[in-house]
């Protein structure tokens, strides 16, 4: 008994409304059923519209027989291999189901297969007829001529359907079949729509669902480390919403950027793929194209990248809809070079290839759409009516499909196949449960097939489909992401074929080597908007453009932290030679070798051994009246002050360590100290002699030898003191000075090994040597009128003059050099040279004079007539009025009169001799 519809059962919707209309009219169509071909070939074949083949349980078929057609038709030319081949698979797989004695035994699968013209709403008009058989029909209103009640044909009753191919023709199709409860299960349709449940509840597929695609797609791009890539799709549920999930991937995961999203309209405007080719040029960087498109569409995009000169620029990434395809690329080989397409995972069906070589206009009458096809596949015309114009040959009708034509397996097949088993397979399961062991359909099923019961079964079914894999559906009936990919290269021989070069489930698995671009060659082309930084750059992203950047390098001490940030290194460390790390600054120190050293090596040595020549000359000559002249105690004194003056040389140079650094604070102010100490001791001593004299002939205090050594020892203990201070508040230590030697440029810092000695802490430890040197430059000058017949105050003079122009020398260079990245070796340098020289310059003026009499000119070296202290000042008093008068007299009479009082104070004096030592001055 057949159901009534209760039209208060369902949502009363516009779209409903619309149905109801539509079917009204659809009760007068009449149904059609397959014509009869004529044998003889002059006949004029009829063509109908569908396909109706007889038995218990009816099956909805919907295939693209047809493209689309142009405008104001709904049909166009037909299609071979989508449409021809497919049906033809879905009549061979109920051939074959209901030859099986294991599924559903005895009882026969039927069909009504429709043809949608590739055309959504067209396939919406022609789907009503699957539910005529559930809309109650009043005929009230309805009267033949006669007056009789009208004949309604009882359409047949559709349990499923087997299809839509196009997703845009699925959906809309799932709309109605939902309404009426009636299982969908597609064999092409891929759109991502198509997975909510809670819109297409109804609605299962064999075929994975472009999320899938979009995610093996998307891996593809990422091996081939592209990230700047253009999508292009056809307007319609299947490439928009491909593209969309494209993106929506590319958003979460990251790395991949849309230079362009372009769409192509359903009816193009001429010129149309033109222009979209000069946007895509527009980003030229982007030379990755994603194509979610119809095969037609690809064709003409195709053609139009040839017509503009851009063969070998772009690089085609294509859907499932361009898979392996031959149409899309005949005569545009070149252009289609290295395409990247993506296909589910299938194979051929052997036997299917068998069944379609053996149909022909006689054995194939089921097919209204055969004869067509006929005509369309081996050039020719059936009789004078035949759909092909034009002066053709006649067809035989003994033509021979695979022979006479080339014959190759459209993709889908399996799928068609796949999808009618899974029907078969759920109604076995249903049977199973309410006719159990009951042959043939039960009343239960024969009466009403519940639909959301058939579903529930659809969706539980797993078997191995007609090329060996398995079928099953999730919980949103979606299949399985089993994909092959293929590229579409162009051999040796130039000869141009798709090569599978990897698959995907779940994960990518893609064999780069076996990949080709352009002719030969191997290379990976690049599809980026920015090209990739160097070493030691970091990317500066443009803004809302994040695969696009500018590389800046890290300059300066900065290293390359991260893909987009440059960090400062560690104040100890600089980058290395690609700016990705740090590493230590290298540790240098005043080398032995260097010139900055010899130069004050070789001068300190010659000091020492002149220094050590002077003092084994005056040793051996000890009791000699020069050497005792000189004051034997302060001159070994003053020479243990310049030998320590040049020897202060070898610890500057030498490699800091504690050890070092402490004799350095030691000894670098001790042997000035020492000299001019023993020199201030002298110079003090002449003029409080020579003062004293002004006032009475008494001698002062402590002019001895032992009192001499005690005051001179007495100023270098205060020079000791500090130091032991120095020691106390801050024990001396080494450090690494890496300012001194940081310059711009990284390559050339280094860090200076040194004593922790401040440039305030070498000048309070010189500075008191240098105040003794000044104190004793002030009673040089005081001194500077005694006759040097008596005294060596003018040496001395000479001495601190000299010394003191060379230390104002080196106050400048010192600390005018502190910035200089040479800074260590030119202080180093110039406090140990200034050192030596200002040792040289009391060794020469104070000692060279009395070695070159003593070894040269020994008859000199003899004892002097004793003078009382009295008689001294005299002379010098004597000396101080003479020095006056010569200002009024001629060059050379001071000289006289001064020998002359001289010799007149002799005279009156006693011949008796005296200890030169004890009272020269």
């Amino acid at each position: 008994m057949e159901a009534q519809w209760n039209p208060t059962s369902y949502p009363q919707s516009p779209s409903v409304v619309f149905l109801l209309v539509a079917t009204s009219y659809a009760w007068l169509l009449p149904v059609a059923s397959p014509q009869r071909i004529p044998t003889d070939p002059q006949a004029a074949p009829e063509y109908a519209h569908s396909i109706r083949l007889d038995g218990d349980i009816i099956l909805g078929g919907l295939f693209p027989v047809h493209s689309r057609g142009d405008r104001g038709t709904p049909c166009g030319e037909l299609k071979k291999e989508k449409g021809i081949h497919r049906l033809e698979a879905m009549m061979f797989a109920i051939d074959l189901i209901n030859k099986d004695p294991e599924l559903l035994p005895n009882i026969t699968l039927g069909a009504r297969i429709l043809d949608t013209c590739s055309r959504d709403t067209y396939a919406l008009e022609q789907s009503l007829t699957f539910v005529q058989a559930l809309i109650e029909r009043d005929g009230s209103d309805v009267r033949c001529a006669n007056g009789d009640p009208p004949i309604f044909t009882k359409p047949d009753k559709i349990v499923g359907v087997i299809g839509a191919a196009a997703s845009s023709v699925s959906i809309m199709v799932a709309n109605i079949l939902r309404l009426f409860k009636i299982p969908q299960v597609s064999y092409a349709s891929t759109a991502p729509e198509l997975s909510d449940n809670t819109r297409y509840d109804f609605f299962s597929r064999v075929v994975p669902p472009d999320s899938y695609q979009a995610q093996a797609m998307m891996d593809i791009v990422t091996a081939m480390e592209w990230n700047y890539v253009s999508t292009l799709a056809s307007e319609g549920n299947y490439g928009e919403s491909g593209v969309e999930a494209f993106i929506q991937i590319s958003r979460e995961t990251g790395g991949v950027c849309i230079a362009q999203s372009l769409k192509i309209p359903r009816e193009p405007r001429p010129g149309e793929f033109d222009k979209i080719i000069r946007r895509l040029l527009e980003t030229s960087n982007a030379r990755a194209i994603i194509m979610f498109a119809n095969e037609d569409d690809i064709r003409r995009i195709l053609d139009a990248a040839k017509r503009n000169n851009q063969t070998g620029h772009f690089l085609w990434v294509g859907s499932d809809s361009w898979g392996s395809k031959i149409s899309p690329v005949i005569g545009q080989e070149r252009v289609a070079e290295g395409a990247i397409t993506i296909l589910p995972k299938r194979a051929s069906v052997d036997a299917f290839d068998r069944y379609f070589r053996s149909r022909s206009l006689s054995n194939n009458r089921r097919n209204v759409w055969f004869a067509e096809f006929w005509e369309e596949n081996f050039n020719c015309k059936l009789g004078m009516h035949g759909k092909r114009p034009g002066s053709l040959k006649k067809c035989t009708g003994l033509e021979k499909v695979g022979r006479d034509s080339s014959y190759e397996q459209e993709g889908k097949v399996q799928f068609v196949m796949d999808a009618v088993y899974a029907m078969a397979h759920a109604l076995h399961r249903m049977h199973r449960e309410l006719c159990y062991g009951y042959p043939g359909l039960c009343p239960r099923m024969a009466s009403n097939i519940d639909g959301k019961e058939l579903l529930s079964h659809i969706r539980a079914v797993s078997f191995n489909g007609s090329a060996g894999t398995p079928v099953v559906f999730n919980e949103n009936g979606d299949a399985p992401g089993r994909y092959d990919i293929f590229q579409y290269q162009i051999t040796n021989r130039s000869t141009a074929e798709y090569r599978v070069i990897g698959s995907w489930t779940n994960k990518l698995h893609l064999k780069v080597e076996a990949m080709r671009w352009r002719t030969g060659d191997p290379s990976l082309p690049a599809s980026v908007c920015s090209i990739p930084c160097r070493a030691g750059e970091r990317k500066k992203v443009v803004k809302g453009v994040p695969c696009c950047w500018h590389c800046e390098r890290c300059e300066g001490y900065h290293y390359q932290a991260s893909e987009f940030t440059c960090e400062l290194c560690p104040y100890e460390m600089r980058p290395d030679a690609n700016r990705t790390g740090c590493v230590p600054i290298p540790i240098i120190k005043l080398e032995w070798h260097s010139p900055w050293a010899i130069v004050p090596v070789f001068i300190s040595m010659l000091g020492i051994i002149a220094t050590s020549f002077v003092i084994v000359t005056f040793v051996r000559y000890n009791d000699t009246p020069i050497v005792r002249a000189s004051g034997r105690e302060m001159s070994y004194v003053l020479l243990t002050g310049i030998f320590l003056c040049y020897a202060i040389t070898f610890l500057m140079i030498a490699t800091p360590d504690v050890g070092v650094c402490s004799f350095r604070r030691i000894f670098l102010g001790l042997g000035m100290c020492f000299s001019y100490a023993a020199l201030l001791t002298k110079t003090n001593r002449i003029h409080r002699i020579f003062e004293q004299g002004k006032k009475s002939v008494t001698a002062p205090r402590f002019i001895s030898p032992a009192s001499q050594l005690v005051i001179t020892f007495s100023l270098i203990s205060v020079q000791l003191l500090g130091v032991f201070v120095w020691f106390a508040v801050d024990p001396p230590h080494t450090v690494v000075d890496y300012g001194e030697q940081r310059t711009q440029d990284p390559t050339s810092a280094r860090g200076v090994l040194k004593c922790d000695i401040s440039d305030l802490s070498l000048i309070c430890s010189l500075g008191y040597s240098i105040l003794l040197m000044v104190t004793c430059t002030v009673y040089a000058i005081k001194t500077r009128g005694v006759p040097e017949t008596f005294n060596e105050a003018k040496p001395i003079g000479f001495t601190m003059y000299t010394t003191c122009i060379i230390w104002l020398a080196f106050i400048p260079i010192f600390f005018g050099t502190s910035q200089s990245a040479e800074r260590m070796y030119i202080q180093t340098t110039t406090l140990t040279i200034s050192l030596s020289l200002s040792a040289s310059v009391s060794l020469g003026m104070l000692y060279m004079p009395k070695v070159y009499i003593i070894l040269f000119h020994p008859e000199q070296n003899v004892p002097k007539r004793k003078r009382s202290f009295k008689a001294i000042v005299t002379a010098a008093t004597m000396s101080g009025k003479l020095t006056q008068k010569g200002g009024d007299r001629p060059n050379g009479e001071v000289k006289t009169e001064l020998c002359e009082s001289m010799e007149t104070n002799t005279s009156s004096t006693k011949t008796t001799y005296v200890s030169y030592n004890n009272h020269a001055i």
